[in-house]
């Protein structure tokens, strides 16, 4: 989902803040992290430290909280499948997501500060 700016933003027209969901379905918790997206389709993701002049609800995602780890990812595109490949990909491997006209972003993603469950060492993972 993307967020809306309250003002106009200064950090080039391919910057954004999205907010992430990072499911993990074996224990069938969430948790959700707003973080900066730069490029179109061949995206790349970075946590950010604030969200000064965006609406309240965002900016309240954003900050930390007291006693709650703050949540930190990284992800960066190698390599960007459109039209024919992306849609292979997806029938491979999300089935139910297949004709949605979609491009797939694979490259390594590091996770910090995720807590699921209990003491879990931080993820890193080529998605």
């Amino acid at each position: 989902m993307e967020l809306e700016c309250e003002r106009e933003c200064s950090r080039g027209e391919d910057y954004r803040l999205i907010k992430l969901t990072i499911i993990d379905y074996t224990r069938k918790k969430e948790q959700a992290v707003v973080v900066e997206c730069r490029g179109h389709d061949a995206a790349r993701f970075h946590s950010i430290d604030h969200a000064h002049g965006w609406e309240q609800d965002v900016v309240g995602l954003v900050e930390h909280k007291d006693g709650k780890k703050k949540l930190l990812v990284c992800f960066v595109c190698e390599t960007l499948k459109a039209e024919k490949a992306a849609e292979d990909h997806i029938r491979q491997f999300m089935p139910k997501l297949a004709g949605l006209d979609a491009v797939v972003n694979i490259g390594p993603m590091s996770i910090a500060g995720l807590e699921f469950g209990a003491e879990e060492p931080d993820v890193r993972q080529d998605v």
